[in-house]
């Protein structure tokens, strides 16, 4: 009997409509050009997110903000290659300590069960062999659905294997790996330093600096080259109409060709893998790397 490989494909999992364009947009841009099947699992509406962009801040947007980022997740999806967006359908749960916390909807309330279930459901129907998810070292930005979206994805990725948990999900499969998105406070140094090399000011002032200093970077396992789709990032984040500002020097106030330089590459730390999985001695410069199905 011939074994057919499973086709590839990539499942990533972000918090709110934006994250998908700021963490990774690249590589996900790089696996659809290749022919992976992209999904995208949005956990929540953004509904608590700023009005960033003044010429945004208008009666009517306010007054559907969560169609808009809809809307605008759309957009950004389709720049960045995505053959699909899953809303996992929770409420955006605010910053740590605001009253949005407390909200019966918000992903941070919901039972944790339940999540996971959902989640399940859509890795067992889409069966991708790469799931990428954020780690567990958030201490610079403790937001309440950051945190959700690594505790349910790391469930998620040993349930979803497992035929006796969430039965009504689905048939069990098991992706390979679960990576999770890295901050590098390197790549912002070396923003700042570009800007101050230009003889332009830098919009990185000494309290962001002092932010670099006591976030710990996380390991790196996995770079991927993304040098044909450097631009990507900068078109999705400005399909968040409401969310990014055009004018803003901390995310365009370097010219293009410049940015692209400075980040031609795409970050991860490898969290989880398979049984049967080797983990990797090195760098790995391919996220399907030792996946039976194939190299992308």
């Amino acid at each position: 009997m011939i074994t057919v490989p499973e086709p590839l494909c990539l499942l990533t999992v972000h918090a709110h409509p934006d994250d998908e364009s700021s963490k990774g947009p690249a590589t996900v841009a790089f696996y659809h050009s290749r022919g992976v099947h992209t999904v995208l699992v949005c956990c929540t509406g953004g509904e608590e997110g700023d009005i960033l962009n003044p010429t945004m801040d208008k009666p009517e947007v306010r007054a559907d903000i969560a169609g808009c980022r809809r809307a605008e997740l759309a957009d950004a999806a389709k720049i960045i290659g995505y053959d699909e967006v899953v809303m996992l359908g929770y409420r955006d749960s605010g910053m740590p300590g605001t009253e949005a916390n407390s909200h019966p909807d918000c992903f941070a309330r919901a039972q944790e069960d339940e999540a996971v279930g959902r989640l399940v459901a859509v890795v067992r129907r889409t069966r991708p062999q790469v799931i990428i998810a954020y780690g567990d070292e958030q201490s610079g930005y403790p937001h309440p659905d950051h945190l959700r979206v690594h505790d349910i994805a790391v469930r998620a990725f040993t349930a979803a294997a497992d035929a006796g948990a969430f039965p009504d999900a689905g048939a069990p499969w098991q992706p390979a790996k679960l990576y999770y998105t890295t901050f590098s406070s390197k790549r912002f140094r070396a923003v700042h330093q570009k800007f101050l090399d230009l003889g332009l000011e830098s919009p990185f002032d000494e309290k962001w600096q002092e932010r670099w200093k006591n976030r710990p970077d996380q390991p790196v396992t996995a770079s991927i080259d993304v040098t044909e789709f450097t631009s990507v990032r900068r078109e999705a984040l400005l399909a968040h109409r409401t969310q990014v500002d055009p004018t803003s020097k901390s995310w365009f106030g370097l010219p293009p060709e410049v940015m692209d330089e400075i980040e031609p590459h795409d970050d991860y730390q490898l969290g989880r893998t398979a049984p049967g999985v080797t983990w990797p001695e090195g760098i790995e410069d391919d996220l399907f790397a030792g996946i039976p199905s194939g190299k992308a």
